[in-house]
């Protein structure tokens, strides 16, 4: 996928995919909003509002206006179009010019409080994010009241009783541009590989027909929402066939849950596979080792990273309660995750200790830290004030554990052929 930047001056048009109701509103604010914010709802609206009379098309505007109009900086605007985006709210499009770039922003209707409230993937965050409490007063507003249809009779009249059908004139009707409802899907790109699934899978256990597609899409969100492996979804799957050798996927969904929460304490997962934002990326362009590693640091989510420091293997509980803390409770950005994670591990034996890393991280917070380079150059600064209160036996000893980016003759240099292969091997899946 492409990557673009975005000024102020660059214009958008909105156009209208769908049709919006009063209830619409009512799902954006209490159920949408919990999961992707106020700005990303704020931002829908305001968009919404750009359109004509007719509700269709709006007036090619600057992102400017955006600006003006939110009182919101336009980095804070680029993240909340890409959480609407991501939920399915809205498609973007791209145009290059000389002048000024083009953008088209395609507005979709939410999801019923039905849809969210069984999505394998919204119901979890949105019970992360509100809590046990308020997830269910959130419940109980939509749900439906149950009627006592005891002792009445349906009289209800039938079409063929109220109307005749007679002569009339002929004439052509076309339906493809007439207005409707229409709502995005939620996309994950990282590929599940059913492939091997199926040949591991137990011979005739399952029928030919019952990986359907959505038997398929419901086990890509559980594998993404829960950081399943093949291996662990085949282990649910077997636990959840039904009578007729096919997945019930009411089961699969709650085995999925049952096992995470046992392997983690009885949490539900929230969402650390994000990427650095593009607005924080450095420049691209030098060919040095030190760029490439930066590079790494800002392309590849904390997991990931994480796990290829296990050498591909899943890394525990432990480990990643600790990255969901850093980003979720401190709020720092994914490549200073990472830089951090490596910092640790390499001055530190190889250990992640939850004391030693939180006082790093609280301090990086406290720096307003958010780019890779100025969390490499601030863990360098650290090591050269801890540097001058050492003997010269420990100065030796931390100059072998170190990291290598500590190094600033590494600004010049390229990277060895392994070294380029384990980058791409590190980025593979993610550029």
């Amino acid at each position: 996928m492409s990557v673009v930047s975005i000024l102020p001056a660059d214009t958008y048009t909105v156009v209208n995919k769908t049709i919006l109701n009063e209830n619409d509103n009512k799902i954006l604010t209490m159920l949408y909003q919990p999961i992707i914010g106020i700005t990303a709802i704020n931002l829908y609206m305001t968009l919404c509002f750009d359109l004509d009379k007719n509700e269709i098309m709006s007036d090619e505007v600057s992102h400017h206006h955006l600006m003006t109009n939110m009182r919101t900086k336009l980095e804070d605007i680029i993240i909340a179009r890409e959480k609407l985006e991501a939920i399915g709210l809205l498609k973007s499009y791209f145009k290059k010019s000389d002048d000024v770039n083009n953008y088209i922003y395609e507005i979709f209707s939410p999801l019923s409080a039905k849809e969210i409230f069984s999505h394998p993937i919204l119901n979890i965050v949105l019970y992360n994010n509100v809590g046990k409490k308020e997830y269910e007063r959130l419940v109980n507003i939509f749900k439906v009241p149950r009627i006592n249809y005891d002792g009445f009779e349906d009289i209800t009249k039938n079409f063929d009783e109220v109307f005749d059908s007679v002569s009339g004139t002929m004439f052509e009707n076309s339906l493809k541009d007439i207005k409707t409802t229409h709502k995005l899907n939620i996309n994950i790109d990282n590929e599940f590989d059913f492939e091997l699934l199926e040949s591991i899978m137990p011979k005739g256990l399952l029928s030919d027909k019952a990986l359907t597609r959505d038997i398929k899409t419901l086990i890509q969100n559980l594998s993404f929402v829960y950081n399943l492996e093949v291996e662990e979804i085949k282990n649910l799957i077997i636990n959840s066939v039904g009578v007729k050798h096919n997945i019930d996927k009411t089961l699969l969904r709650k085995n999925a849950r049952n096992y995470y929460q046992f392997n983690n304490s009885g949490k539900l997962p929230s969402l650390i596979y994000q990427k650095q934002p593009e607005y924080l990326k450095s420049a691209t362009g030098d060919d040095s080792k030190r760029a490439k590693m930066i590079y790494t640091f800002e392309s590849v989510d904390p997991y990931h990273f994480l796990k290829s420091k296990y050498n591909g293997v899943k890394p525990t509980s432990r480990d990643l309660n600790m990255i969901e803390s850093l980003m979720n409770d401190l709020e720092l950005k994914p490549a200073v995750v990472n830089v951090l994670i490596d910092y640790v591990l390499r001055i530190n034996n190889n250990k992640l200790t939850k004391n030693f890393i939180e006082t790093i991280a609280g301090q990086w917070k406290r720096l307003n830290i958010e780019t890779a380079e100025d969390a490499m150059n601030q863990a360098y600064k650290e090591s050269k004030k801890k540097t001058k209160t050492t003997n010269i036996n420990n100065k030796e000893k931390q100059k072998e554990i170190i990291p290598e980016w500590f190094n600033k003759n590494i600004e010049k240099q390229k990277m060895t052929k392994e070294e380029e292969d384990e980058v791409k091997g590190l980025l593979k899946d993610f550029v």
